[in-house]
């Protein structure tokens, strides 16, 4: 296969390859732990904001749901993401479009999950390389903007999942409740014990009742040097989900 200028062909988890555009944001945890935290048995579902497309590929490779949309804003990562798909053989399974979450409009799924922007326009630093800063930075669309997407795609009942910052927190929930997606279930990620955490992992329904449960952090590494991970990490890298105790009772 033929590459493009500034991209390159990683293999990640679960056998999959993944061409990713060094311009771009690459492969990294937080794609690969919201990944673990979604469940499993859904027949549709929708990713808001693609990228690459890797975690729609792994939920798909690992058989949690059936039938996937990508979104993706820009266009030339909604091709990536159609090639990644092609490359691995996921063709039957995953669907890239290139689409503004803001007028993204389709029959209703069962499951709605991002990596969506995390910054404020006026907040961080602005990345010369406008993909970085797109990816980044909520210039096409702001948390709220993402949570009535997914109030708009998901039927009642229906699952909403997310990893975020931390110092946003705040604004997600209460871009939840705003759009009727109530937070059910939340992860704090940490790199060791001595660390803040560093992101966060939730899930909410649609038209869900009140009460929400915090499980106990991820805690990544055993040693403060970051050498071996810890087990709960170990058994997310292994089974591609996470251990008993993470779920919701």
């Amino acid at each position: 296969m033929k590459l493009k200028e500034n991209e390159r062909l990683d293999y990640v988890n679960d056998s999959l390859s993944l061409i990713q555009d060094t311009e771009g944001l690459t492969f990294g945890t937080d794609a690969l732990l919201l990944a673990g935290y979604i469940g499993g048995g859904y027949k549709t579902g929708i990713e808001l904001g693609g990228g690459t497309g890797i975690i729609s590929m792994l939920l798909a490779t690992r058989g949690k749901v059936d039938k996937i949309t990508c979104a993706e804003i820009q266009p030339e990562f909604a091709e990536l993401i159609g090639r990644n798909i092609e490359y691995n053989g996921l063709g039957e399974r995953i669907t890239a479009i290139a689409a503004d979450v803001r007028e993204l409009c389709s029959p209703e799924c069962e499951v709605v999950f991002t990596n969506p922007p995390y910054m404020k326009t006026s907040s961080g630093y602005s990345n010369r390389i406008n993909k970085k800063n797109i990816a980044r930075h909520e210039v096409h669309g702001s948390i709220t903007d993402f949570l009535l997407a997914a109030k708009r795609l998901l039927k009642f009942g229906g699952a909403f999942y997310a990893v975020y910052r931390p110092d946003r927190l705040a604004d997600i929930i209460a871009a939840m409740r705003e759009c009727g997606i109530e937070p059910k279930r939340m992860t704090a990620v940490m790199a060791d014990t001595l660390s803040e955490p560093s992101m966060v992992l939730i899930e909410g329904k649609r038209g869900g009742k009140s009460g929400m449960r915090m499980t106990r952090p991820l805690i990544m590494y055993k040693d403060n040097e970051h050498r071996e991970y810890g087990e709960d990490m170990e058994y997310i890298m292994e089974h591609g989900s996470f251990p008993d105790g993470f779920s919701v009772k």
